[in-house]
């Protein structure tokens, strides 16, 4: 890819609508906590060993890690420290607006209060607001597993504390065995206290899933979502219904759902009019930015300068994003890829 593609992305503007909270820590930042916590961790406290740890055999394996990660976060300072840090290093990307997903249950697990969770998150938004110039908004994510503590927690937090940052509502953690329908209710709360619906689905399953994330669950972007690459009429129905995906080539190559990313159904996807987003998921665990997913993305779909901006554009128009704060953002879009 020409180093001039390269530049663009770089400085263009962006946002990012799938990327999980302590899945963005560097692994500067989990090996010093993996050092504080020693003896109770099987993380590793050197970084340069960290990347044969984030070697994922399969999405259970993954899954597995992240978990052990997720245990090192536990207090409020390091979540305000984490969550500063993520938006620091999304703004030296370019990136302006950013919806972070985040697992409140996982710390309130660990003995994190849901007050200085939330107190905890709010101030590092406010602060890299007023010093990097990034906006930063929450999706608080139900935690799938077999128990409904997690979704019952999780809801809960959202109501009850409603940070200022919180604008949607989604679930992650495995898919298989992990009905999408268990959790309609959930949902339909969360929806009717005006938080928008984003699930995981079809990332590590197939389409029946987005199937359930659709018609159960009223979701609005469904992260991932490539397996509907797999059904035509599922992918007529997303476009004609204005469904984004959030798409994460590289996380989809390391978790193994797909098997590289020259068989990445990205082109089909779009081919097929199905509007996506492009995205980094878990960064420092799969060894990418969300710039170097813009290139991913242009080298699969054959993109110049032109296409890669209307990908930044598509984002935008996607995101949860307030009118006002769209608009500005296209502007500055414009004026870039004119310049």
């Amino acid at each position: 890819m020409a180093s001039d593609l390269t530049d663009f992305i770089a400085g263009l503007p962006k946002v990012e609508l799938h990327v999980h909270h302590v899945g963005s820590a560097t692994p500067q930042t989990v090996a010093r906590l993996a050092e504080r916590h020693a003896g109770s961790t099987s993380v590793p406290a050197d970084p340069a060993l960290l990347a044969d740890y984030f070697t994922f055999t399969d999405f259970e394996h993954f899954i597995e890690v992240y978990l052990s990660v997720v245990d090192l976060i536990r207090d409020a300072e390091d979540l305000a420290t984490l969550t500063y840090d993520i938006g620091a290093g999304l703004a030296d990307q370019s990136v302006r607006y950013a919806e972070l997903t985040l697992t409140p249950y996982s710390s309130i697990a660990r003995g994190i209060s849901a007050e200085a969770y939330c107190e905890a998150v709010e101030d590092a938004r406010l602060r890299v607001a007023r010093d990097r110039g990034i906006e930063l908004r929450w999706c608080f994510d139900i935690p799938g597993e077999p128990t409904m503590t997690g979704a019952n927690v999780t809801l809960d937090v959202a109501l009850k504390q409603r940070p200022d940052g919180l604008v949607s509502f989604g679930l992650g953690g495995p898919e298989a065995g992990i009905s999408r329908a268990r959790y309609a209710d959930h949902f339909a709360a969360a929806r009717a206290a005006g938080l928008r619906s984003v699930p995981h689905a079809g990332e590590s399953t197939g389409p029946e899933t987005m199937w359930d994330a659709v018609r159960h669950l009223g979701a609005e972007r469904i992260g991932h979502g490539i397996a509907a690459a797999r059904d035509a009429e599922l992918m007529d129905h997303l476009r004609e219904h204005d469904i984004a995906l959030e798409v994460c080539p590289t996380s989809n190559v390391c978790t193994r759902s797909v098997p590289s990313l020259a068989e990445h159904p990205l082109p089909r996807l779009v081919a097929a009019g199905v509007p996506v987003t492009i995205n980094s998921d878990d960064p420092p665990m799969f060894s990418t930015t969300l710039n170097r997913e813009y290139q991913v993305a242009a080298d699969l779909l054959g993109l110049d300068e032109r296409g890669v901006a209307e990908l930044a554009r598509q984002a935008v128009r996607y995101s949860f994003l307030d009118e006002r704060g769209k608009s500005g953002l296209l502007a500055e879009i414009d004026a870039y890829a004119k310049d």
